[in-house]
């Protein structure tokens, strides 16, 4: 009998039309493009300027695409799962707002908070829903409108961070192919190094809280780069050696687009060759939940079925992990 796996059967990505480069960011910070390119490897970055506009609406043309590209009925969705930590409201869940906007009638719907590894997070649960049998098609959304909680008066943060999001449609395979192993981890002490301060229940919205600047992303970015280069690396070796594999059998590694130096550093400290790890982080910047499947969208054209792909991720908290799954279509 054959073990049914949770493959991904399709991907869709999408991002505002409003571009912003590192030379529009000369005129709000005190910064430059040298200074930008060099330390984070970022051009340019997407942003929702629209009044009104939150990250359902960013999340709604990559999941029509989607629908669209793997002709797929909106009736046939029996869940849909959305990775945000800027989600429309605090409640109702950013999942349902996606569905409904869709036409999704039949899913069940929610959200997973977990920073930059909420798309990986979101894509293990839902596939362990496809292995079970009770769920026959879900839709794993990744999404941030960051520009929602970036301060443009902080260099070390705005510099960094794009709006975009990104989908793909899980379904049940008997070839083999799909998710094969996961390993997260997580460390609540990270918190006092990359969060937002206000608007949670500890200290809820004020007008001080609001005058001190407090409802924007805080980062201390030296312990956090240390804290994701060896999450992810650490992660990604144990998963090759439960699975007995090498590096030479990945065909693909992607991983969480926060910068390029951890990007580099990462490959490097896997010994893996550059051009063989996925990056959009040029054009897009770091989108939080929305890298790892914006990555897969780009480089759709270039996978085969077949192709083992090793995805990792780390997010504020701490929460960090990696997934192995071979490629379906």
């Amino acid at each position: 009998m054959s073990v049914l796996k949770a493959a991904i059967t399709g991907v869709a990505a999408s991002v505002p039309d409003n571009i912003m480069t590192n030379h529009d960011l000369e005129k709000l910070v005190d910064t430059n493009d040298e200074w930008i390119t060099s330390r984070t490897g970022i051009k340019q970055r997407h942003i929702l300027n629209t009044p009104g506009k939150g990250t359902s609406d960013l999340s709604l043309p990559a999941v029509l695409e989607l629908l669209e590209k793997t002709n797929t009925d909106p009736s046939e969705v029996d869940m849909l799962i959305c990775g945000t930590v800027t989600g429309d409201f605090v409640f109702p869940d950013t999942a349902n707002q996606i569905a409904h906007k869709a036409g999704i009638k039949n899913a069940f719907c929610y959200d997973i908070n977990a920073a930059c590894s909420g798309f990986l997070y979101a894509l293990t649960t839902a596939a362990k829903f496809i292995e079970t049998g009770s769920v026959k098609k879900a839709i794993v959304v990744g999404a941030d409108k960051m520009s929602s909680i970036v301060d443009y008066t902080d260099r070390t943060t705005c510099v960094i961070f794009g709006d975009g999001a990104g989908a793909v449609l899980l379904e049940p395979n008997e070839e083999g192919h799909g998710l094969h192993d996961f390993i997260f981890k997580g460390d609540g002490s990270g918190a006092e190094y990359l969060y937002q301060k206000s608007g949670g229940s500890i200290s809820p919205s004020t007008h001080t809280t609001v005058d001190n600047r407090e409802h924007f992303v805080s980062q201390n970015g030296r312990p956090v780069f240390k804290a994701a280069v060896n999450g992810m690396t650490s992660t990604v070796k144990e998963v090759l050696e439960r699975n007995n594999l090498s590096k030479e059998d990945i065909d693909w590694l992607v991983p969480h687009q926060a910068n390029l130096r951890i990007i580099n550093s990462v490959a490097d400290m896997l010994d893996f060759p550059i051009e063989k790890v996925m990056q959009t982080i040029e054009n897009y910047g770091n989108t939080t939940a929305g890298t790892l499947p914006i990555c897969l969208n780009e480089y759709e054209k270039t996978l085969k079925k077949g192709d083992k792909i090793m995805l990792t991720a780390f997010g504020g908290g701490f929460t960090w992990g990696s997934t192995y799954l071979t490629w379906a279509y």
